[in-house]
């Protein structure tokens, strides 16, 4: 089954949340301001996650009401 564009969008933001978490377990952030920044980054990115789940749903069940 092709991957809807809510998957694709999903995959790649956790892509980018791997490699965040890698970056900050790697010992990346040299100082605490690094260290917020890329906790923020990874905040940000499960937000945008929420979202676009939240869109999907929306969208599915408009369309299970057609």
């Amino acid at each position: 089954m092709a991957k809807t564009i809510f998957q694709v969008i999903n995959e790649k933001l956790d892509g980018h949340k791997e490699s965040a978490r890698d970056a900050l377990l790697g010992g990346a952030a040299q100082d605490y301001a690094a260290y917020k920044e890329l906790c923020g980054l990874i905040r940000g990115l499960e937000t945008a996650q929420r979202e676009v789940s939240d869109l999907a749903k929306k969208i599915m069940d408009e369309d299970d009401e057609r």
